[in-house]
């Protein structure tokens, strides 16, 4: 290790100490903290964030950061080492064009967003949060017209943060395909299921399903596709998620306040791919700017192939359903598993993302990219949000949202400053899509454990060294083709 590598890294670890410790409160204040306690806490992040800014903005780290550049370039360094330098350097480059006080403003509004979001989304008041979203766009704007090189757009330049081999104009000729597609499958679906006139309504939590049983059920599900307890932590939340402090403590929420049982126990499978990922992360990287998925498209391939390709499928729930029933006797008597599956599977479009069926769950997905691009042009204003996003449902899916709460409120990335999040949703489902057929030709008679030891040695272990497109080449032999996702949703419901 080169002199100015160590000195390197002891910021670097100072960084990954300070996200650590970011992430704890943010799950602490999102799964734990009291009401009042977010004025003071936003106060503590901002003063973190700051130290955080100041550690890849600050002189003597750059003036490190170009030496170790010049070792990395003439191979002095390990390939670890030279994938250190490289996401430091893009950190720097991010962090740089922000001052501060900018920077400590912006964390301290979004540390106190997500209760006002909270708040606004139970009174069903989009009006109530209005204001907080106007002033994280108006932060978003400023900071990515700083950020801005030689991207298409500002919105170019927030998608950089979340999926980076991805901008508009990748994505733009990705929705379009996946629209053309989808929608067809839809009106068909939903013509034939109409016809069979299947009746779902045993399983609505209205019928007795009580939520500590349903509870434990879900926590058997994350054990059993791989959740350490001795390195997990599940809590509940508002909006479920799942979090990192490093790959021996990884925290996850979910939420049981559904109509159905299928809310939770989908959620906890989509949560737990998220988990996966980060304790598979190699030891030696862990607690590093490498030391997290590679980017949020591969983490929601990982969250998607749980859920939906591992989750959905017959051969899951031969293991899982005698369970379910064992537990809820009374409320399933009667149900079939083939029943059980048609429920699973049904196409019912919806107002609420996280409740939405397979095939029609990429739709809310492109809503919500083409809602993002015109607020950051300004083709739309914050205050007519509300108005657009149920019209866009309307054209799209057929539905208006029954208020706020359950329409343009539904979701917490707004509220935590996250525009360009959403598009790595529909790039993990195609990505899980691609995963999915590999997994299926190369080994087809691989047990839970063995897909789950397979995608670590070839997506998890590497956290950020590797980007999507290479670590999909590497594994399947191709980079990204949507057309996996195409043919799944067709030979599903064609």
């Amino acid at each position: 290790m080169s002199k100015y590598f160590k000195e390197l890294n002891k910021e670097l670890d100072k960084a990954a100490a300070y996200t650590a410790v970011l992430n704890l409160l943010d799950y602490d204040g999102q799964v734990n903290a009291p009401d009042e306690s977010d004025e003071n806490t936003s106060k503590i992040i901002g003063i973190i964030a700051n130290e955080y800014h100041d550690i890849f903005t600050g002189k003597r780290f750059l003036r490190l950061l170009k030496k170790c550049r010049k070792e990395a370039e003439n191979k002095e360094l390990t390939p670890v080492e030279r994938a250190l330098v490289r996401e430091a350097g893009k950190k720097s480059l991010e962090l740089c064009p922000i001052p501060a006080e900018e920077y400590r403003a912006f964390s301290e509004l979004t540390g106190k967003s997500v209760n006002i979001w909270v708040a606004a989304k139970k009174h069903n008041s989009y009006e109530e949060f209005a204001p907080q979203l106007e002033k994280i766009i108006a932060y978003k704007r400023k900071f990515a017209a700083w950020q801005k090189k030689d991207e298409k757009n500002l919105y170019d330049v927030l998608l950089k943060s979340y999926e980076p081999e991805f901008m508009t104009k990748q994505l733009d000729k990705i929705c379009s395909q996946v629209k053309e597609a989808v929608i067809p499958l839809v009106k068909n679906a939903v013509k034939q299921q109409d016809r069979e006139k299947t009746d779902y309504s045993w399983a609505y939590m209205d019928r007795g399903y009580d939520k500590k049983k349903l509870y434990e059920f879900c926590m058997q599900l994350g054990e059993y596709i791989g959740l350490e307890k001795r390195k997990c932590a599940v809590g509940e939340s508002e909006h479920p998620f799942t979090i990192n402090i490093h790959n021996k403590d990884v925290r996850l929420t979910n939420n049981y306040d559904s109509k159905d049982i299928f809310g939770p126990i989908f959620s906890m499978l989509h949560e737990s791919g998220h988990a996966l990922y980060e304790l598979g992360i190699s030891d030696i990287i862990s607690l590093t700017v490498l030391g997290t998925g590679t980017s949020m498209g591969m983490h929601e391939a990982q969250s998607r192939f749980y859920e939906n390709m591992i989750g959905k499928q017959n051969d899951f729930w031969k293991v899982w359903f005698p369970k379910l029933k064992e537990i809820f006797p009374d409320e399933l008597s009667g149900v079939s598993q083939d029943e059980f599956m048609k429920a699973v599977n049904r196409v019912s479009p919806g107002a609420v993302r996280i409740d939405a069926d397979e095939l029609t769950y990429p739709l809310h997905i492109i809503i919500r990219y083409e809602l993002e691009k015109k607020l950051i042009s300004g083709k739309i204003r914050v205050k007519e949000l509300n108005k657009e996003w149920n019209r866009m449902y309307k054209e799209y899916l057929g539905i208006i949202p029954d208020n706020d709460g359950c329409g343009v409120l539904q979701d917490i990335h707004w509220a935590m400053g996250e525009f360009g999040y959403f598009p790595s949703y529909l790039i993990g489902s195609a990505a899980a899509a691609q995963i999915y057929y590999h997994i299926k030709e190369t080994m087809p008679q691989a047990g839970i454990n063995e897909i789950r030891n397979y995608l670590k040695e070839n997506i998890y272990k590497y956290g950020k060294a590797l980007g999507l497109n290479r670590l999909l080449k590497k594994m399947t032999s191709e980079e990204f083709n949507v057309n996996y996702y195409i043919e799944y949703l067709k030979d599903k419901w064609g």
